[in-house]
């Protein structure tokens, strides 16, 4: 299985022996070693996760690498987070997925209707299994757990990625701007129920949904 490990907090280091792994097309930055790199069609596992791309409009072109040697991967000087999965499943955001374990598998799944985040629509993509994924984030992202009792209430253009039993609602007519008197437009926020992990960043997205 690769090694990840991160060179300071913008850049991923990935030690192949032999094995692969998934990136964001055009996010390698340099290599040591013998590799040999393929474009993955549609980002998702199979015919099916392709066909659910270009229905939903969400855009996620990734490239296989693999060989023996050091792969260093980055994105536009984003922060980058490993999340260690374990026969789990990640919910994530497209746009913030940078590389993920060859053995993982990658697709798409439904996550209700709601105002859409830029370039992601009504659904989201999944990583599932074991091995080790690398998220980005502008700025340092900050995991936030969702149990019983204490249930989790997120901006959607600061909402990153999801893990564990959790279940995904959406609310619309409030924001946190729209609160404080700085928004417009249609609003709406997520909440999480449940237990798991909830992973946002210090910085927001523009969203199609109106000011969030």
């Amino acid at each position: 299985m690769a090694t990840f490990r991160l060179q300071g907090s913008k850049v991923l280091a990935v030690d192949l022996s032999g094995d692969a792994v998934k990136a964001k097309n055009g996010s390698m930055v340099a290599y040591d070693g013998q590799m040999a790199f393929k474009k993955l069609t549609g980002g998702g596992e199979g015919i099916r996760g392709m066909v659910t791309r270009r229905l939903t409009g969400e855009q996620m072109v990734m490239m296989e690498v693999k060989g023996q040697g050091t792969c260093f991967f980055a994105d536009r000087a984003c922060d980058i987070n490993l999340v260690a999965l374990r026969g789990d499943k990640l919910h994530v955001e497209s746009s913030n997925l940078l590389c993920t374990d060859g053995g993982l598998r990658t697709g798409t799944t439904f996550t209700g209707l709601r105002g859409a985040s830029q370039g992601n629509g009504l659904f989201t993509t999944t990583v599932e299994g074991t091995g080790q994924a690398a998220l980005m984030s502008d700025g340092p992202a900050v995991v936030l757990r969702v149990s019983p009792q204490y249930p989790l209430t997120v901006d959607p253009g600061a909402y990153i990625a999801h893990q564990g039993n959790v279940q995904q609602s959406f609310q619309s007519g409030v924001s946190f701007r729209t609160f404080m008197g700085e928004g417009g437009g249609e609003a709406f926020q997520i909440r999480f129920e449940g237990d798991g992990l909830v992973y946002v960043q210090p910085s927001e997205r523009n969203t199609i949904g109106g000011d969030v």
